[in-house]
């Protein structure tokens, strides 16, 4: 330092000719007034942010479709898990139906018929009440989605050409999902 710096320096003045931005280790150097770094570096840097965020979205995304999915997947099979179970009692629905028809039509009235019916009433309810609907075919348009054509036969009136003109065997629904297609005789 020269003189005149050192009495400015006492006096608490600054030198003018001092560049305070200088390093005292590196003789003249000025780096902090050097340019900022290349800004391909700082580009670079926010594409592959932009491209992690993409992959965060698309990745957050398919999550919550196979959460969903799931949960609906989980919630369809609580509905139908009893399906195997009810389709095999189905024939012994359609037995206890004829049965109960069988003593209507022979006239038997006594505590045996009654029974019968009492204990097909409360299978037909317990069905019922787990979601097991009876689909009505009769007097309907043949629709070969939800009925099975056994045979055709000549209609007896022109209106039921192409309905349903007997049952053979009952359709059902199981929370609104066919788990049986009736067996019915069309009209032609």
């Amino acid at each position: 330092m020269t003189e005149k710096d050192k009495e400015m320096q006492a006096n608490g003045q600054e030198n003018p000719n001092m560049d305070i931005n200088s390093d005292e280790n590196q003789s003249g150097s000025t780096h902090l007034n050097d340019a900022l770094p290349e800004t391909d570096e700082a580009d670079k840097l926010r594409g592959e942010l932009d491209e992690l965020r993409r992959k965060y979205l698309l990745l957050n995304a398919d999550f919550d479709n196979f959460r969903k999915r799931n949960a609906k997947e989980r919630i369809e099979l609580i509905n139908t898990a009893n399906k195997e179970v009810i389709v095999a009692l189905l024939d012994v629905l359609d037995d206890s139906e004829r049965a109960t028809k069988q003593l209507e039509t022979s006239g038997e009235s006594g505590a045996a018929a009654e029974g019968v019916v009492l204990v097909f009433n409360k299978f037909q309810n317990i069905l019922q009440s787990k979601g097991l609907k009876a689909m009505e075919a009769m007097h309907e348009e043949f629709n070969p989605d939800l009925h099975e054509a056994v045979t055709e036969i000549p209609a007896p009136t022109e209106e039921l050409k192409g309905k349903v003109i007997d049952v053979l065997q009952k359709g059902y629904y199981l929370n609104d999902k066919i788990i049986r297609h009736a067996r019915v005789v069309v009209g032609k």
